[in-house]
């Protein structure tokens, strides 16, 4: 019967507050991580690392500052699980022979610079104006298609587009009861001139 004694799991938790960070694409960040680690084995902690609490508080610096230094501000805004869970792999692997686990690494907060902030709401402000002029160019176009087949429609048909005219009127009296000026079409009154010339 083998009987296992297990030293120091108790599970320690690595702050690093707000560590300034330039990313890829030069956007100055203040990330806020966080390491859960534990020693596995208490022989290798002492043997191997003269601290193994201040030596893993390093590494984690070290290595939070090189996995952010390789992305964007937007992959990190947006991938923050998977760079925790790199970030976990490279920071677990270095500190194997000091007999730590990393249980967890979290990426808490990541703060970037008011005058950037600003500058991102500008850009989102101009894209969001951007979509709705192409959709209302696209409305207008498709109004106009839809004007230019009405338009055929009635060609085939001027007793239409009279009838249409005079429901156009109708509608306007309905909504506002007020005097309405109404033009007579030149070719009604271009009849009543035939009449008067032939009697």
């Amino acid at each position: 019967m083998n009987v296992l004694l297990y030293f120091g799991w108790d599970v320690y938790c690595l702050r690093k507050q707000r560590d300034q960070i330039l990313t890829k694409d030069a956007v100055t960040t203040q990330v806020d991580g966080v390491v859960y680690y534990r020693i596995y084995s208490a022989v290798s902690a002492v043997a191997n690392v003269t601290n193994v609490h201040s030596a893993t508080f390093l590494l984690a610096q070290t290595t939070l500052r090189n996995v952010l230094g390789t992305q964007t501000l937007a992959q990190l805004l947006a991938g923050r699980e998977e760079i925790a869970h790199s970030i976990q792999a490279i920071h677990d692997s270095a500190t194997e022979q000091w007999g730590i686990k990393v249980a967890r690494v979290e990426i808490k907060d990541v703060r970037i610079p008011v005058a950037m902030q600003r500058v991102m709401a500008a850009e989102a402000e101009a894209t969001q104006e951007a979509r709705a002029k192409v959709v209302a160019a696209e409305g207008e176009m498709n109004a106009s298609k839809a004007l230019k087949q009405a338009s055929m429609v009635l060609a085939e048909a001027p007793a239409g587009l009279q009838l249409h005219y005079l429901q156009t009127l109708t509608t306007l009296a309905a909504v506002n009861n007020s005097t309405i000026v109404f033009p007579l079409p030149i070719n009604l009154l271009y009849g009543f001139g035939q009449k008067n010339r032939g009697g």
